[in-house]
């Protein structure tokens, strides 16, 4: 018979072997990249395919586009004549004092994550910090953040507790790795003109926080060699990670740092595996291919040229990275088109919206959300949860040379045809995308009864979001769909394809 003293050494023993299990899966990744291999990657990401990021901050305030922060101290640039005509000298006006003009007055969090969930996001990513050295989260190690400046607000926590309240995944960005060399332009001075030779304001050692010690000669590449500010960065993102604790973090760089980047991805890991009681959610995206997994591949304003093994994620904007008066948006269709390509290839897409200084988004935004919220809420069965078929699509855009990769790689926007194809699947479904709205009967050689792709029968053909007959036929060389009595209001047009 067990006595009340048994029972309670049977639960003390119990609690303290759940203790241990929680601490081993809590250290259960090693900063090596042998150990990164044993990663799988997260359901939820794999089914997610569609997120939206606020890449959004004090840049934004000179309506001027990306890196303005460092353009400015460039001498000659547009952003440095704009920034004389409008601001001031920089050696007397610099960034610092463009911070606190950073007010985000109209900026309403949990509006805007309800129309990003309706427009078919699954997850959202705010900026942490961009190369300005500017952090978004109430940081004990920086005094140059949104708590203690600019707007007053803890950017990062109202973005989060917004995408939580709609049920989204939430996650951040760190561009930090880049801006130690990035940021040297602060401390030059003009060559010509009435202020040659009289230091930028980035030379004041008041402000070396913000702009960053003086880098040696050759500390000139994309990501820091000093060792000193590599701990610098080790310590800001762990905080970050500690205080927030994402669902997915994002890194403007390959894996920075070497064992010191390895260790902060094998935090961002064990902290997950301990928040989840064991189960690994985390997503950690990259601009470095992985081998064997470890972590998400990250193009940059680029895509695949086929079909990866790994879960990747395309990162690009509807426009400029920052707001930028006059620019030029990609159009409802462009976006869609991208989505549909990029997750027949196993992608996923992160798409920046435009916020202006004040936080709001322009009229223009708002119609583009609006154009691809429709197309997702009646072709969102073809996207979601969906896996690859055995090839992404036919047609023209798929023959030819496509170099992938981000930059001058195969381009997020691309023209494309009505007999342009791409596929996706789930269960006994072949989703069928046309890429551009069909003028006559839809002709998929993929499917015809000869072709070695397909060995199950078909039995139903249907158009998304639309409940009209669609009338097909399987030939010897290819499914023919007739074109529909009514086409959707959208160009790339869906039909599921049942097969047995």
């Amino acid at each position: 018979m067990r006595t009340r003293a048994g029972n309670l050494g049977l639960a003390l023993v119990c609690f303290l072997m759940l203790l241990g299990s929680l601490h081993s899966a809590a250290q259960k990744f090693e900063p090596t990249l042998d150990s990164f291999k044993q990663y799988q990657y997260p359901e939820w990401f794999r089914d997610a395919k569609f997120g939206i990021w606020s890449h959004w901050g004090p840049q934004a305030v000179p309506r001027q586009g990306d890196w303005y922060a460092r353009l400015m101290y460039e001498e000659g640039s547009a952003d440095y004549k704009y920034h004389v005509e409008h601001y001031g000298h920089p050696s007397k006006f610099g960034y610092k004092d463009i911070i606190p003009l950073w007010k985000a007055e109209r900026w309403d969090p949990e509006k805007l994550m309800k129309l990003y969930k309706k427009v078919g996001a699954k997850y959202f990513v705010s900026m942490a910090t961009h190369h300005d050295n500017f952090f978004l989260w109430n940081s004990k190690i920086h005094r140059w953040n949104s708590v203690n400046m600019g707007p007053h607000k803890d950017v990062v926590k109202l973005w989060q507790d917004a995408a939580k309240k709609e049920g989204l995944r939430f996650g951040v960005s760190e561009h930090l790795g880049a801006s130690y060399t990035w940021f040297q332009t602060s401390r030059g001075a003009d060559k010509t003109g009435p202020m040659a030779g009289i230091s930028y304001d980035g030379c004041n050692p008041e402000y070396e926080d913000l702009y960053h010690p003086k880098t040696a000669p050759d500390d000139k590449e994309w990501l820091t060699n000093n060792p000193e500010n590599q701990k610098n960065w080790l310590a800001c993102i762990t905080e970050l990670i500690d205080m927030y604790q994402p669902d997915l973090l994002y890194s403007d760089s390959e894996l920075p740092f070497g064992e010191v980047g390895r260790t902060m991805l094998a935090h961002f890991y064990n902290q997950d595996l301990a928040k989840n009681k064991g189960k690994l959610e985390a997503v950690y995206n990259c601009k470095l291919r992985p081998s064997e997994g470890r972590w998400v591949q990250d193009i940059e304003r680029g895509v695949m040229d086929s079909i990866s093994p790994y879960p990747w994620q395309t990162d690009t904007s509807i426009g400029d990275w920052y707001y930028r008066t006059g620019q030029k948006y990609k159009t409802g269709t462009e976006v869609i088109q991208m989505l549909v390509d990029i997750v027949s290839k196993n992608g996923n897409l992160l798409i920046n919206v435009v916020q202006t200084p004040e936080g709001d988004l322009e009229p223009d935004v708002l119609q583009i959300l609006n154009e691809i919220g429709k197309w997702t809420a009646a072709n969102g069965e073809g996207i979601y949860g969906t896996r690859p078929w055995k090839i992404y699509g036919e047609g023209p855009s798929t023959i030819g040379k496509q170099e992938k990769g981000q930059f001058g790689g195969l381009s997020d926007i691309r023209p494309y045809q009505p007999s342009d194809i791409r596929f996706t699947t789930k269960g006994n479904v072949l989703y069928a995308f046309c890429m551009s709205s069909p003028t006559e009967d839809i002709k998929i050689s993929s499917l015809g009864k000869n072709s070695k792709l397909n060995d199950k029968r078909i039995t139903g053909v249907k158009m998304l979001g639309s409940g009209q007959k669609i009338n097909w036929k399987q030939t010897d060389e290819s499914l023919v769909i007739s074109l529909p009595a009514k086409l959707p209001d959208w160009q790339t047009v869906g039909f599921a394809v049942t097969l047995k």
